[in-house]
């Protein structure tokens, strides 16, 4: 009788843990550091898209799906044979900093699918190099713009990825490869350029000091016009006498020989 009884506990245990094991894997779920999960309910609406899953341990009904996305910032690379203004050919080498937005992560999934980067940040990287390199020059490009260009891209990038639930960090140029001729052709002007810029430079540097010298010596050529100007004969004189009483009162034996000097000023012999 017992037997009867366990035997049917025994197999209905079994089931129940084989179902467990079977289903564990969809039921308990970990999500890990820099990720977030999106819920597809099979009976009850499909996927979730007011709401995600946060890092951490989650049980959910074995029937559902969890579809994990990772939040962090990425990282993507791509090289592109885009035309210039003039039509030249140009390899482009561009790195592209994107995350999606935490927020609308569900409508994200549902829209478009874990496969975003495929889908739509390398197509759109694409389609706004292309647009913006194209009203430009090589030269633009290799030396002068390139920082210009680099944040017209990001912009136009950034526009078109946030209207799909993407934030966009950052878009840089990491190389730009030129044909060899058009690449020596541009150095060589950019050389030229320097050494004008040089010359002209010298030639400021010597007109300024040219300048500085010719009011130094309008200075110097005033303070003697003002110097000379305010000597007379009857300063001078002046000055002379005023020197010749103050050797006078000198402790030191002299001769004073009255009105023998120029002017009719004192001459004053010493014991010397």
């Amino acid at each position: 009788m017992n037997n009867r009884r366990v035997l049917p506990f025994i197999i209905l245990s079994g089931l129940g843990l084989i179902f467990l094991l079977y289903f564990s894997a969809n039921t308990f779920i970990t999500i890990r550091s820099g990720q977030a999960g999106v819920l597809y309910k099979k009976f009850g609406g499909g996927t979730v898209t007011d709401a995600y899953y946060p890092e951490g341990f989650h049980v959910i009904a074995p029937w559902n799906d969890l579809f994990i996305y990772d939040i962090r910032t990425q990282e993507v690379k791509e090289i592109l044979d885009v035309l210039s203004r003039n039509g030249l050919s140009i390899k482009l080498e561009l790195s592209l900093r994107y995350a999606p937005h935490i927020d609308n992560i569900g409508i994200l999934h549902k829209q478009i699918g874990q496969n975003y980067t495929e889908k739509i940040v390398l197509p759109e990287i694409r389609s706004s190099a292309r647009k913006i390199i194209g009203q430009y020059n090589p030269e633009e490009l290799y030396s002068s713009k390139r920082e210009a260009i680099q944040d017209e891209i990001f912009k136009e990038t950034e526009i078109n990825l946030k209207k799909n639930y993407i934030n966009l960090d950052a878009v840089l140029i990491r190389s730009v490869e030129l044909p060899a001729t058009i690449k020596t052709a541009i150095e060589n002007k950019l050389k030229q350029e320097q050494e004008s810029m040089e010359y002209e430079f010298r030639l400021e540097k010597e007109k300024k000091e040219a300048d500085r010298k010719r009011i130094e010596a309008k200075g110097i050529k005033d303070f003697q016009d003002i110097v000379s100007e305010g000597i007379s004969d009857k300063l001078l004189k002046w000055k002379g006498i005023e020197a010749t009483l103050e050797l006078s009162k000198s402790q030191n034996a002299k001769v004073v020989v009255i009105g023998q000097g120029k002017e009719g000023l004192p001459i004053i012999l010493g014991n010397n």
